[in-house]
């Protein structure tokens, strides 16, 4: 299988803004056995911003654009240094790609994008790709990295989006607000009751929420990629998802005939 992976900002770090190292240890153990077992794999990876404001001591996630940009700059290092080390220890080899919205809405250049990361999979590296928060103005943005994993599944023809979150899946309603909110294991229509449900955005330190992550999953349902969201807080779920055990929200894509 062709697997695109995306991992939040509340799956890499601690509610300090550092890295939970231990989890994102598991992670790329994990991911470097997905790899092993043939599949190709292409990692969305959010938390730069939300490194670079543990790094530099900040309070809180700044506001300001040239503050995010000055984040992003210093924890991008910090995350990139992170997985070229940890994928090593398994000899895995890591690319890094940095994408603005420009670079996906524009035919060349998205097609130079697209056939980079094609070369890269033919090449047994694991592409990381992340925004490129350094540069990206609200003209130019994706927007959030659950919509920037849909692209980059879709670009790369994969089978899978798996979005790693801070929650299992979507819900009847918000199960932090309501008791008797029940997990919808498997979705192939996105209604106007589930977006109204949906609510706002995520953590002090991310920019996604179910919003986005339906915006996703609607980009790879219509072009026939499968998405799932699971919880992220332990990664060994990667495993029960290619075992095909029932976990997190699935949504199934357009098959064409």
């Amino acid at each position: 299988m062709r697997i695109t992976v995306k991992v939040g900002t509340s799956t890499l770090t601690h509610a300090t803004g550092r890295m939970d190292i231990r989890r994102v240890e598991t992670l790329c153990r994990i991911l470097s056995d997905i790899r092993n077992a043939g599949h190709e794999l292409v990692l969305v990876s959010s938390g730069a911003i939300g490194m670079g404001v543990g790094k530099l001591n900040l309070s809180e996630r700044p506001a300001d654009m040239p503050t995010k940009q000055a984040a992003a700059a210093v924890g991008q290092c910090e995350l990139m240094y992170v997985y070229d080390k940890l994928f090593s220890e398994y000899n895995h080899t890591v690319a890094q790609i940095l994408l603005t919205g420009e670079d996906l809405r524009d035919d060349v250049r998205h097609e130079n994008f697209s056939n980079t990361l094609r070369r890269l999979l033919e090449l047994g590296v694991v592409p990381v790709i992340n925004e490129n928060d350094t540069v990206s103005t609200s003209e130019i943005a994706v927007g959030d990295n659950d919509t920037l994993g849909a692209l980059v599944a879709v670009s790369v023809s994969a089978d899978l989006l798996i979005i790693l979150s801070d929650i299992d899946g979507l819900y009847t309603a918000d199960p932090r607000k309501h008791a008797d909110a029940t997990l919808i294991p498997e979705v192939r229509e996105i209604t106007a009751e589930m977006r109204a449900g949906a609510g706002g955005g995520g953590t002090a330190l991310s920019t996604g929420g179910m919003a986005t992550k339906l915006t996703a999953a609607e980009l790879c349902m219509n072009a026939g990629t499968d998405m799932m969201i699971v919880n992220g807080a332990r990664p060994e779920i990667l495993y029960d998802v290619l075992d095909g055990k029932r976990v997190g929200t699935r949504f199934i894509g357009r098959k064409t005939t």
